[in-house]
């Protein structure tokens, strides 16, 4: 639909594509959790696939499950690449380059991931089994878009859009899904033991960012990626199951909900402020008005990139 005349199926096809990436980006989690299949090998077969539909399949998936589980574990982000630093380090025309492409809503952190993601493996001690794979995954991609670029100019540009619509589509979910701590790890070092990360905490500092709790079509935009709490209080739910078990346990009234309207001010008006921000700001209570004013959020935390 991308490469047809018609505008309007080119419209259809755009919103398609942005639907696929993201469902499929968030498959992937559902396969990191085993929430589908009863057999991991099958999870990991259909994991590894969906990789290949978003551009995430520079890292391999058990590497991306793994890290991920860790999010879950040790109860913090656990990332790979410390944007934060890198750019408080850099150059003053790069990072400042860095900021004003965010100031632009351009997601040029992601971007900073991942192409860390695909130089990991060039970097000492990486091997060559892993260098290949990244050089032949990269022609197979760069092969495809070049051959989409040359029949239809118009239908690449437009997979280009689609995919930063996708990039912030899964920022923002991100961006206000907790108030933890992030500590940038390559390997399995385990985390500072600093203070108690137990249940209470977890769920004190896990939010649900749905659009509304009876808004069914629009939630399912993301695969209900939004019931959060949910999910952290039993990961192995599947996304279809999440806003039950979200009422079973939480009711209608829950404390930790803040629906997306509410934080659209905290993503425009932080923008800037959160890629060299040291916390993700601070959440108040139901009863303040504009409580989530204050939620600075996350970046550069996707489970795509946490390798």
């Amino acid at each position: 639909m991308l490469t047809a005349a018609s505008w309007v199926l080119n419209a259809l096809g755009f919103a398609l594509v942005t639907l696929t990436l993201v469902w499929s980006a968030y498959y992937i989690h559902e396969f990191a959790h085993h929430a589908i299949f009863r057999s991991p090998q099958t999870n990991e077969r259909w994991g590894t696939l969906m990789t290949w539909l978003n551009g995430s399949c520079y890292a391999p998936f058990a590497d991306l499950r793994r890290k991920h589980m860790r999010h879950h574990v040790e109860r913090a982000d656990v990332i790979t690449f410390d944007a934060r630093g890198f750019l408080l380090a850099a150059p003053a025309w790069l990072r400042r380059g860095v900021l004003a492409l965010e100031w632009a809503y351009f997601p040029a952190v992601e971007f900073l991931m991942r192409g860390f993601v695909v130089a990991m493996p060039f970097r000492a001690g990486g091997s060559n089994a892993a260098r290949a794979r990244i050089i032949g995954i990269a022609v197979v991609r760069l092969g495809a878009f070049a051959a989409l670029g040359m029949y239809s100019p118009k239908a690449l540009v437009l997979y280009f859009v689609a995919y930063l619509l996708f990039v912030t589509v899964l920022r923002f979910a991100d961006c206000f899904q907790h108030t933890y701590d992030a500590y940038p790890i390559l390997g399995d070092a385990p985390i500072p033991d600093d203070k108690v990360r137990d249940r209470a905490y977890e769920q004190a500092n896990t939010f649900t960012n749905v659009v509304g709790l009876d808004n069914f079509w629009l939630n399912l935009l993301w695969l209900n990626f939004g019931y959060h709490n949910a999910h952290h209080e039993r990961p192995t739910v599947p996304w279809h199951r999440l806003p039950a078990y979200h009422r079973e346990i939480y009711g209608n009234a829950y404390g930790q909900v803040i629906p997306v309207p509410q934080l659209l001010k905290a993503f425009h008006q932080h923008r800037v402020t959160r890629v060299l921000s040291s916390d993700y700001g601070e959440v108040r209570g139901p009863e303040v008005p504009g409580r989530a004013d204050g939620f600075i959020g996350a970046v550069g935390v996707s489970f795509l990139t946490a390798v």
